[in-house]
C-alpha cells in the first residue's frame, strides 16, 4: 500500500527532519571528521566539529525513534523533545565530570570502549541546535507520505545516523614508551593505542621535567626533534656521583636490578612477579602480549638536590616506576596526559587485590569455556551411545569438527588482543555453535535407540563437567592460581570424571533395542488401503423366498 498515511503517525515528517539535505550533510561530516580527520589530526577544531555535527544530526534522529515507538506521539512534541533532551545532555555532559562519566560507561556499552569529555569550551558549539530547528521548520512541510519511501530512507540513513551519533572518542590507552636525559633533566615518552601499539620512543610525545620529576612541561618543537634523534633509551646506568651503584632493566620482565660493585654482581631492586604481572595485565583493557607490553624498556638515574639520586624506569602499559632518594620505589602510572586521546592515569592499578569485577572480560571467557568443555563430554557421550547402538561415526565427526570451529575463536580470544570483539563473538558465535552442536547430537543420538536412562545420565554428566572446569576458573578470577596456563590445565583436568561417565553410561544402550528402534517393521499395505474380503451376507431375518410350485 503507497497511499498516504493517517495524520496521527509522526513518522513521515520525522522522517522527512531525517532526510533533510543540513542533517544529511552533517552526517557525512560527522562520520568523516570522526573516523578520518580525528585520527589522523586530533585537536580542538576536529573535536567541535564532531560536537557541532552531532548536534545537528542528534535531534531528528530522537525524534525519528520517538516516532517510532509512539506512531500518535505529535510531530511538533517529537521535534521538542529532541531538541530540548539533546541540548540538556550535552550540556550536563560537557559541564559535570560525573554525568561525563556515566556517559563514557554507557557509550561503552553500546559501542565499545569510548571516552566522554567534561570540556565547558564545547557549550560553544550549543547553538548549532537552532540550525537543527530551521531545517526541522522546512522539512515538516515536505512529509514522506508513501510507506514505500518510508521504508527506504529507514534502511538507508536511520543506520548510520545511529552509528554516527553513538561513535565518539575511543579510548586510546597510555604506554610508557621510554626515558632519557636532555640537558641534565630528565624526559619521558609517553604513547598511546588500543590494538596496535607504539614501538618507540619517538613514536610518542615527549615531556621534561626541570625539578628532578615533580612536574612536567611538554618539550618543545626543538626539544623534541632532539629527543627524537637520541635512538632507544639505556637499560643499564650508574649513579653519576657514586659509578659503583649501577642500575639495569631486565627484557621482558617487570624487574629492576642493582649493583654495588661496579656491575660485577646483580641482585633486585625492585620486580612484580612474572604470575602478579599477569594476573595485574588482564585486568587492563586488551593486555595482548603481557611479556612485550607490561615489561621494563629503560631508566635513567639522576642526582637530586640534597645528595641523593632518584632512577625513573619506562614499564611500558604499566607506566613510570621511580626510585625515591630514600631508597623507595614507587609505581607512578602515567604523569601527564597526552593530547586528546590518551587517559590522564595518576595513579596506577595495585598489584595485587584485584577482584572477578575488574576482570569482566576474564569472568566472561571462564563462563564460555566451562560451558565449551560440558558441550563437547556431551558431544563425547552421544557419539560412543550412536556407535553402540551401530550408527555410524558421522554424528560424532560433524560434532567434532563444529566444537573445533568454536574452540578456535575461544583460543583467540582468550590473548586478549581486542576486547571490543570479546562480547559478540562469544555471545553470537561461540556459545550458539555449541549449543547447537549439543542439541543435536542428543537427538541423534536418542533418534539413533538412546534410552531415556542414557539421556538422563548424559545431561548429569554435562553439568557435573561445567561445575567441575568452573571451580578452577573461579578460584584464577580471585588470584588462585594467578597463571593463566594453570588454570585452564585445571579446568581441561576436570572434564575427566565427565569423560569416564560418558563412557560408562555408553552400556545403557541396547544395540538390539536400537536396531529394532531404527527397523520398524512397516506394515503390509499402505495406510487406509486394504483388500476386498468375501461378500458379506445380510443380517436376520433373511428376505423370504416364493414357495415353490
Amino acid at each position: 500500500m503507497t497511499g498516504s498515511e493517517k495524520t496521527h503517525d509522526g513518522a513521515p515528517v520525522t522522517l522527512s527532519w531525517l532526510c533533510h539535505p543540513v542533517t544529511l550533510l552533517a552526517l557525512a561530516v560527522l562520520l568523516v571528521n570522526d573516523h578520518v580527520l580525528k585520527p589522523a589530526f586530533p585537536g580542538p577544531l576536529t573535536g567541535k566539529l564532531s560536537d557541532v555535527t552531532g548536534l545537528v544530526l542528534a535531534p531528528p534522529l530522537v525524534a525519528v525513534l520517538l516516532t517510532l515507538l509512539v506512531p500518535r506521539l505529535p510531530t511538533r512534541a517529537a521535534a521538542l523533545v529532541g531538541l530540548v533532551a539533546v541540548g540538556a545532555g550535552f550540556a550536563a555532559v560537557k559541564s559535570s565530570g560525573y554525568a561525563a562519566e556515566l556517559a563514557s560507561s554507557a557509550w561503552t556499552a553500546l559501542a565499545g570502549p569510548s571516552l566522554v569529555r567534561a570540556d565547558w569550551t564545547d557549550l560553544l558549539t550549543l547553538p548549532a541546535l537552532g540550525l537543527a530547528w530551521w531545517s526541522w521548520t522546512r522539512a515538516r512541510t515536505r512529509p514522506v507520505r508513501h510507506r514505500t519511501a518510508r521504508l527506504v530512507r529507514l534502511l538507508v540513513v536511520l543506520p548510520p545516523a545511529v552509528l554516527g551519533v553513538a561513535a565518539t572518542s575511543a579510548v586510546y590507552y597510555p604506554y610508557a614508551l621510554g626515558t632519557t636525559m636532555l640537558d641534565g633533566q630528565p624526559a619521558i615518552s609517553v604513547g598511546s593505542g588500543y590494538t596496535s601499539w607504539p614501538t618507540e620512543p619517538s613514536d610518542g610525545e615527549w615531556a621534561i621535567s626541570g625539578d628532578a620529576a615533580t612536574t612536567w612541561r611538554p618539550a618543545t618543537e626543538t626539544e623534541g626533534s632532539r629527543l627524537a634523534q637520541q635512538g632507544p633509551g639505556q637499560r643499564q646506568a650508574c649513579v653519576p656521583d657514586n659509578p659503583r651503584r649501577c642500575y639495569r632493566v631486565v627484557t621482558g620482565h617487570l624487574r629492576v636490578e642493582q649493583s654495588d660493585d661496579d656491575g660485577a654482581t646483580w641482585q633486585a631492586a625492585w620486580e612484580v612477579s612474572d604470575a602478579r604481572r599477569e594476573e595485574l595485565a588482564r585486568r587492563s583493557p586488551n593486555p595482548g602480549n603481557v611479556g612485550q607490553h607490561f615489561a621494563s624498556r629503560d631508566l635513567i638515574v639522576y642526582s637530586t638536590a640534597g645528595g641523593g639520586h632518584e632512577v625513573l624506569v619506562a614499564n611500558g602499559r604499566d607506566g613510570f616506576l621511580r626510585r625515591l632518594p630514600d631508597g623507595g620505589w614507587r609505581r607512578a602510572g602515567f604523569l601527564f596526559e597526552q593530547g586528546n586521546s590518551a587517559i590522564d592515569w595518576d595513579e596506577p592499578p595495585r598489584v595485587d587485590g584485584g577482584s572477578p569485577g575488574e576482570r569482566q572480560t576474564d569472568l566472561l571467557l571462564a563462563v564460555v569455556l566451562a560451558f565449551s568443555l560440558g558441550v563437547t563430554v556431551l558431544v563425547f557421550a552421544a557419539h560412543l551411545a550412536v556407535r553402540r547402538s551401530g550408527g555410524g561415526p558421522w554424528w560424532g565427526l560433524a560434532g567434532g569438527v563444529s566444537m573445533l570451529f568454536a574452540a578456535g575463536p575461544l583460543v583467540l580470544l582468550w590473548r586478549r588482543d581486542d576486547d571490543f570483539a570479546t562480547v559478540p563473538v562469544l555471545l553470537m558465535i561461540v556459545m550458539p555453535l555449541g549449543a547447537v552442536t549439543a542439541v543435536v547430537l542428543f537427538i541423534g543420538a536418542r533418534y539413533q535407540g538412546a534410552t531415556t536412562r542414557w539421556g538422563g545420565w548424559a545431561l548429569g554428566g554435562f553439568a557435573l563437567t561445567v561445575l567441575l572446569t568452573a571451580v578452577p576458573l573461579i578460584g584464577w578470577l580471585y588470584g588462585m592460581p594467578l597463571r593463566t596456563r594453570f588454570a585452564v590445565a585445571l579446568a581441561l583436568l576436570g572434564t575427566v570424571p565427565g569423560v569416564l561417565q560418558a563412557i560408562r553410561i555408553s552400556r545403557l544402550v541396547d544395540p538390539a533395542r536400537a536396531y529394532a528402534r531404527r527397523h520398524a517393521p512397516r506394515p503390509l499395505y499402505p495406510y487406509g488401503f486394504y483388500p476386498p474380503g468375501p461378500p458379506t451376507l445380510p443380517e436376520p431375518p433373511y428376505p423370504q423366498q416364493p414357495p415353490p410350485r
